[in-house]
């Protein structure tokens, strides 16, 4: 398989294409900046530099955190695997790859990734209302894409949800059993698996998120009543460890599925290896497809190493 990876300069991208270099896949790294081991590809405005390396892959893996629709009309037979974590992007991606017929798998990863498949082996019927636990450790370094991500939600509009109010990122909380088997209070968070399973199931998915350190939990519960302080998450100290847990629960039958680990990069960087190795193997025809439709969440746990 050949393999181009954007954003391979960074945390989950140097992973990921170390990861497929040592399965014996042959990997292009790209990254927006400069850099000796990458060729230049930056997806925020002009993508010809795209254009001309995405045809000659299998397979395409945005890491970048650089969130371009656009791409899907240069992949020229490629697969995109995408780790975004964006509902409305991700929404916006489905409707480009639906338009010109280009192969995406939506959501590489934790959240969305391996919690879309914990959702989608629920027996939901529709109507139920599904709830998705998402904690994760806020004592390990995460990348400046992974920051700016969490940053952008506080105070923002929850794009990814059933209700047709407004609801803003982490002012609804709820008490939740974590994937560790852990009561913690998550904040309501716009993970994207009711744009990406919910909807379609007739079903309602709500997300929330805690992190591995209480107090840095609350921090954001204040950042997401003033989101002027939201410049606080860059400078928060990494308090907690590096921990991430899922749960998928049905409120209506109380049925539970749940992963847990450590390592939220290299997990990250693990499962999306794996789905681009399985797109590349059931060969995809112009599907636009989540992680759900590749891999069930046993075969996506049993791709964790020790270290995740």
């Amino acid at each position: 398989m050949r393999a181009l990876v954007i954003g391979a300069s960074g945390a989950v991208g140097t992973s990921i294409a170390e990861l497929l270099e040592i399965a014996g896949h042959e990997v292009t790294r790209a990254a927006r900046r400069r850099h000796p081991d990458a060729v230049t590809v930056d997806l925020r405005g002009n993508v010809r530099g795209f254009a001309q390396l995405a045809p000659h892959h299998h397979v395409v893996i945005n890491a970048s955190g650089v969130e371009n629709p656009d791409m899907v009309m240069h992949l020229g037979g490629a697969t995109l695997v995408d780790i975004s974590a964006t509902g409305s992007y991700l929404a916006a991606l489905r409707r480009a790859a639906d338009s010109t017929g280009a192969s995406v798998v939506l959501g590489a990863g934790l959240a969305p990734g391996l919690s879309t498949a914990l959702v989608g082996e629920l027996e939901a019927k529709p109507g139920d209302e599904i709830d998705v636990a998402i904690m994760l450790g806020s004592g390990e370094k995460h990348g400046a894409a992974a920051v700016a991500w969490t940053k952008s939600l506080a105070g923002s509009e929850i794009a990814s949800r059933p209700e047709t109010k407004t609801i803003s990122n982490f002012r609804e909380r709820r008490t939740l059993p974590g994937g560790d088997g852990k009561q913690r209070r998550y904040l309501r968070a716009d993970f994207p698996d009711h744009t990406l399973l919910g909807a379609a199931g007739g079903y309602a998915v709500r997300s929330y998120l805690a992190l591995s350190s209480r107090p840095l939990t609350r921090a954001l519960a204040v950042v997401g009543a003033i989101p002027q302080l939201s410049s606080v998450i860059s400078a928060a100290p990494a308090l907690g460890d590096d921990s991430w847990a899922l749960a998928a629960i049905n409120r209506r039958t109380g049925e539970r599925r749940t992963a847990s680990g450590r390592n939220q990069s290299r997990a990250t960087a693990e499962l999306t290896a794996l789905l681009a190795e399985r797109s590349a193997v059931v060969g995809m025809h112009g599907w636009c497809v989540t992680a759900h439709d590749l891999a069930t969440s046993g075969e996506l746990t049993a791709a964790l190493s020790t270290r995740s």
